[in-house]
């Protein structure tokens, strides 16, 4: 049984663009070029048991990333309430995964007509104008990961 490899990285400098793509392709250490050799194996040691490192030069823009994220759920989160009926929560799912009014309709096995209707009035319980806009803000997988 093959097991997830942890990746710790050295980097250069304090680049925040470098940090993001690291940790965007897996990295779940980071250390800089100038960190001792002590510190590198307590990097190593604290992500093998299971920890994220990171200097603390990009605590910042950690936090506000978190801060972002969480602003963007509680909306979704706040948006729910004021309810989708469980179709109208399918029909944001199908389209979340790309499927097209046609698609959607088949299916179903509803009429691509009742499909336009049901988006129709999707957008205006969620205040948006398109497909994209409909599925940010309402996709239903957003709102239960919280």
């Amino acid at each position: 049984m093959l097991t997830s490899a942890k990746i710790v990285m050295i980097g250069m400098e304090c680049d925040e663009a470098a940090f993001f793509r690291a940790v965007r392709g897996g990295v779940m250490g980071y250390v800089l070029k100038d960190a001792s050799a002590l510190e590198i194996i307590n990097v190593v040691h604290a992500v093998a048991s299971g920890e994220a490192v990171c200097p603390a030069c990009f605590s910042r823009v950690i936090f506000q990333c978190a801060a972002q994220q969480l602003a963007a759920t509680t909306e979704v989160i706040a948006f729910h309430p004021q309810g989708l009926s469980r179709r109208e929560q399918q029909l944001v799912g199908l389209v979340g995964l790309g499927l097209t009014n046609k698609e959607i309709a088949a299916r179903l096995n509803l009429s691509a007509c009742t499909v336009k209707n049901h988006f129709h009035r999707i957008f205006r319980k969620a205040g948006v104008h398109d497909r994209m806009a409909m599925v940010d803000r309402c996709q239903i997988g957003e709102a239960t990961r919280v």
